[in-house]
């Protein structure tokens, strides 16, 4: 089912279920769903590939200060669809007249309108392998294709609608070495050329070349440290759980509540933004408020805003700015520096280069402090050289270190991390970041 006709599909069964509302209802749905190829590839072979189409409506409910929601898988049949969204209403009315009354609910209002459509340059499905395969002869490579259209839709009963579409692939892939010492990267965007991929492939390469060398283990302490995008993504990713949500910074459980209560500040080589500008993620949350455009969080290290949506603002008595209700970041942009590519290794001297980082987690939320694992291609430099991989470490630092007093230099080029989780569907949140380097960086064990 083409995504035209969905988002037709998605008009009239939206226009069939204002209809039949009682005049103390509101009715909000939203559309979710994607027309995606997989290719998984094991030791540089393709072993699966498939396709999947997914269209999932969800309900939301509003009478008397109550709301229940659910959902159904959408068949692309009318009648069926229509059948099947009339029994969930009635069902929904049973449950929300149980419900206990919600005093922050915030009813749908008039007006927002949006149509997005991103299209991007990929390749046919039936196209997918003869694109990929003679990219990956003779490469010990495992990873996920992922390719195609992602969509999302809202309306409501109030008369507000909005569509977003859009097209991307990702290609999330390890390299192995002879000693099963690994590579990872991620290479994704909307708009395929095996050129630049080709490009990306050496260098994720040449970093396998380097893991050819003896491991080295450094002992805890403090080091100077380069971390590439990759590495920034995953530390960002920290900052929607208990970060710059204004309700955990209202319930004391915020790990920016230093900057605000006692004006502590970042570097100023450290500013981050939400921004939809890149066209790639819809500024429209579930309940159908359009989001700023830009909204900066933190200019040149002093914190500016908080991501505050509209059950927070009601609960507190503040504007919102629009933010999912979880208040978490959707497309965090992280600005760039000065320090070239080219000039990374000779910038950090001797210290270690972080490529990747994973399972992070907040280790004292108030101080700040994140700990996680390095992984994959993460090296010891002297001197300006790459002397060989640094056996796993764990790190345990606070970004009012790192994106702070030891904040040395950002790079000049960005790049754009996406989520590639598939657990409900593909996703369409993305970080864009530089990589930074630091005078020092604290590993424990």
């Amino acid at each position: 089912m083409k995504t035209d006709s969905m988002e037709l599909l998605f008009e009239q069964l939206s226009s069939a279920l204002f209809a039949e509302l009682h005049d103390n209802e509101a009715l909000s749905l939203s559309v979710s769903g994607e027309d995606s190829q997989f290719i998984r590839i094991n030791g540089g072979l393709i072993r699966q590939i498939g396709t999947v189409e997914d269209r999932t409506l969800e309900l939301k409910l509003i009478c008397d200060q109550r709301q229940a929601t659910g959902s159904l898988t959408i068949t692309g049949v009318l009648q069926a669809d229509l059948e099947r969204c009339h029994a969930e209403l009635s069902r929904l009315r049973e449950e929300v007249a149980q419900l206990p009354v919600d005093p922050f609910i915030v009813l749908p209002q008039a007006g927002q309108t949006s149509r997005n459509e991103a299209r991007g340059k990929l390749p046919a499905f039936d196209q997918g392998i003869e694109q990929l395969l003679p990219m990956l002869q003779g490469i010990d490579i495992t990873g996920i294709w992922a390719s195609g259209e992602i969509f999302r839709g809202h309306t409501h009963s109030a008369g507000s609608k909005h569509w977003f579409s859009t097209d991307s692939f990702s290609l999330d892939y390890s390299l192995v070495n002879d000693s099963e010492k690994m590579v990872k990267e991620t290479f994704a965007g909307n708009q395929w050329d095996p050129s630049v991929f080709d490009r990306s492939l050496a260098t994720a390469l040449d970093k396998l070349k380097a893991m050819d060398q003896p491991s080295i283990r450094i002992k805890p302490g403090s080091y100077r440290t380069y971390i590439a995008p990759a590495g920034v993504s995953e530390l960002l990713s920290l900052f929607s759980w208990d970060g710059l949500s204004e309700a955990s910074m209202r319930q004391g459980k915020s790990a920016f509540l230093k900057m605000r209560e006692q004006e502590i500040r970042l570097s100023p080589l450290f500013s981050l933004s939400e921004d939809f500008t890149n066209g790639m993620v819809p500024r429209f949350n579930e309940s159908g408020e359009i989001a700023p455009e830009r909204l900066e969080l933190i200019e040149q290290g002093e914190l500016s805003n908080c991501l505050i949506s509209s059950r927070t603002a009601k609960e507190y008595d503040l504007q919102s700015n629009f933010a999912v209700e979880e208040e978490w970041l959707r497309s965090p942009v992280m600005a760039c520096g000065e320090l070239a590519q080219d000039d990374i290794l000779t910038a950090l001297g001797t210290g270690v280069y972080l490529s990747n980082l994973h399972y992070l987690n907040w280790s004292d939320t108030h101080g700040g402090r994140i700990t996680g694992m390095t992984r994959y291609a993460c090296f010891w430099v002297d001197n300006g050289q790459i002397q060989g991989p640094i056996e796993n470490m764990r790190f345990d630092d606070s970004f009012y270190h790192f994106f702070g007093d030891h904040l040395e230099a950002v790079t000049r080029e960005s790049q754009i991390n996406p989520d590639v989780s598939t657990y409900e569907g593909r996703e369409l949140n993305i970080t864009q970041c530089p990589g930074i380097l630091l005078s020092g960086f604290s590993f424990t064990l």
